[in-house]
C-alpha cells in the first residue's frame, strides 16, 4: 500500500476535490497559515500542491523537497514557474476547460454591460435620477464578434455570441482551417481580426508573444465604437495604450475582468471612467466551474500518487519520468 500524501490546498477551494481524494491524502488549507508566505515557507513538507493563484516560482520550488505534482485549479498557469518545477521532475497539469462556460458566459455579458451602459445606468438610478437619454446603447444583433485565441473558452463564447445573431472572425494561428466551425470567418493576420470586429474577445495565454499584443495599432483598427473584452490574462493588454484611446476616442470602451497588476491599486485611473466596465477576476468564479476545478485537479493529484501522469500535464516532455501510462 501507498504512503499517504501531505497535499497543499489553496486557500478557498470547493470541498468535492479534497474529499475525493480522502482515502490517501491529509489535505491541508493556506488558509491555515497566517500567509501565502507562510504556508509557501512550508512547502518542503509536501508531495502535493493544489494552487489557484499563490506565486510558485523558483525559489518555493526549490525548497519543494518532496513534491511530485503541482495540480493548477484552472488553466493559466503563469504564477508556476514551470521549468524549474520541470528540473525537479515536478508535474505541472492544469484544468482546462473546467471553467470554460462559465468564462464565455462572463465575456458576453461583459458585452452587454459595456454596450448598454448598464455599470452607469445602475449608479445613475441608485443616486435617484432618471435621464433615460443619457443611457442609448447599441445593439450586438449584427455586430462582429472578434476572438483572439480559438480554444475551449472561445469556442463557447461563439457559440453564445452566433445565437444572438453576431458575426464571428477569430484569430488563432496555431489553428487548422477545419478547427473553425461554420460561421466563423478566419482572420488572416492579427491587424485583420481589429479591423473586421465591432468588439474583440482575448482568449489566449499570457506570454512573451501575447504580452501587450493589444496596444496603439489594434485598438486604433478596431476604431471609435469598438470594444475590448479581457477575461484571459491583464497584461495581453497594452493598459496604458488602452488609456490612451479611450481618453483620444480612438476606441470606444472596454470591459476588464483581468488586469496587469492584480488588484490593480487604488488610483488606477480606469477607474474613473465610465467607459470601462470591470470586474475582479471572477470570469471562472461560479458554483458549477469551482467545483468541476476542485474535482480535476484533485483527480490530476490521484493520478500522480497512482503512477501515472495527468493528460493536461503541462511538461511532460521536461520531465525524466513517465509514469505508468
Amino acid at each position: 500500500m501507498l504512503d499517504s500524501w501531505n497535499v497543499l490546498l489553496p486557500k478557498e477551494i470547493d470541498p468535492s476535490g479534497p474529499e475525493s481524494i480522502s482515502d490517501f491524502a491529509d489535505c491541508t488549507g493556506m488558509n491555515e497559515y497566517e500567509s501565502y508566505d507562510e504556508a509557501l515557507d512550508d512547502i518542503g513538507r509536501y508531495d502535493a500542491v493544489i494552487v489557484r493563484v499563490a506565486p510558485l516560482d523558483a525559489g518555493v520550488i526549490e525548497r519543494a523537497d518532496r513534491l511530485a505534482v503541482i495540480a493548477k485549479h484552472g488553466a493559466g498557469l503563469d504564477n508556476v514557474d514551470i521549468e524549474a518545477a520541470s528540473e525537479r521532475d515536478i508535474v505541472v497539469c492544469n484544468t482546462p476547460g473546467a471553467n470554460a462556460q462559465s468564462v464565455a458566459e462572463h465575456a458576453i455579458a461583459l458585452l452587454f454591460g459595456v454596450r448598454r451602459h448598464l455599470h452607469t445606468a445602475d449608479r445613475h438610478v441608485r443616486a435617484g435620477e432618471w435621464e433615460r437619454g443619457a443611457f442609448s446603447g447599441r445593439e450586438l444583433t449584427d455586430d462582429t464578434l472578434g476572438v483572439y485565441g480559438f480554444g475551449n473558452i472561445a469556442r463557447r463564447a461563439t457559440t453564445l455570441a452566433l445565437g444572438m445573431g453576431m458575426d464571428v472572425v477569430a484569430y488563432d494561428p496555431r489553428k487548422p482551417d477545419d478547427a473553425f466551425p461554420e460561421g466563423v470567418r478566419r482572420a488572416e493576420s492579427f491587424s485583420q481580426l481589429f479591423e473586421w470586429s465591432d468588439a474583440v474577445s482575448v482568449h489566449v495565454p499570457l506570454t512573451d508573444h501575447t504580452r501587450h499584443s493589444i496596444s496603439t495599432a489594434e485598438l486604433s483598427a478596431l476604431g471609435e465604437h469598438g470594444v475590448v473584452i479581457n477575461t484571459a490574462r491583464g497584461a495581453v493588454v497594452d493598459e496604458s495604450a488602452l488609456l490612451t484611446a479611450l481618453d483620444d476616442d480612438r476606441v470606444g470602451g472596454a470591459a476588464l475582468d483581468t488586469f496587469e497588476s492584480e488588484p490593480p491599486g487604488e488610483d488606477h485611473p480606469l477607474y474613473d471612467r465610465d467607459d470601462v466596465l470591470l470586474t475582479p477576476h471572477v470570469a471562472g468564479v461560479t458554483k458549477q466551474a469551482l467545483a468541476r476545478m476542485s474535482r480535476q485537479a484533485a483527480a490530476n493529484v490521484r493520478t500522480v500518487y497512482e503512477g501515472g501522469i495527468p493528460e493536461s500535464t503541462r511538461n511532460r516532455e521536461a520531465i525524466s519520468w513517465e509514469g505508468d501510462e
